[in-house]
C-alpha cells in the first residue's frame, strides 16, 4: 500500500494556547490517533475517559489511557472532536512517528486513495 502522512493540528478546547501541529503516518489498522507520551503536556490538563486494552504490532497486549476532549484538523479536511491516546513511543533519529487511526479518519470524511498513496474526500456519509 505505501506510506501515507498527513499533517494535523491539535488544539485543547480548555486551552487555546496548548495546540501541537504534526506530521501522522495514516494507520488503518490503528483506531484512535497516537502521540507520544512525551508530548502529553504540550497540551495541557485532558480528562482521563477511561482506559482500553491495546495490541501493539509486535502483538504486545498494553493498557492505555484515551483522553479528551481534542479538536482534531487533518490538513484539507474539517475539524473534528476527537479522542487521543498517549503511548511511549521510540523516536528514531529524535522524531516521533504518531499514528492517525480509522476512527479520526471516518469522522473527518477521509478516505486512504490507495493508488495515489493521499487521503481524499468521501463524498457521503455512510449510515447504513
Amino acid at each position: 500500500m505505501g506510506r501515507i502522512s498527513a499533517h494535523i493540528r491539535i488544539d485543547n478546547p480548555r486551552e487555546p494556547t496548548k495546540v501541537i501541529e504534526c506530521d501522522t503516518l495514516v494507520d488503518t489498522g490503528s483506531a484512535y490517533l497516537i502521540l507520544p507520551t512525551d508530548w502529553k503536556d504540550r497540551l495541557g490538563e485532558l480528562k482521563v475517559y477511561g482506559e482500553v486494552e491495546c495490541e501493539t504490532a509486535t502483538q504486545q497486549r498494553i493498557k492505555a489511557k484515551v483522553y479528551g476532549p481534542i479538536e482534531l484538523q487533518i490538513e484539507g479536511f474539517r475539524t473534528i472532536n476527537a479522542e487521543v491516546l498517549f503511548l511511549d513511543i521510540h523516536p528514531v533519529d529524535g522524531h516521533y512517528e504518531p499514528l492517525l487511526g480509522y476512527i479520526p479518519l471516518e469522522q473527518s470524511n477521509a478516505v486512504v486513495d490507495v493508488l495515489g498513496h493521499r487521503l481524499v474526500h468521501i463524498d457521503k456519509v455512510d449510515l447504513k
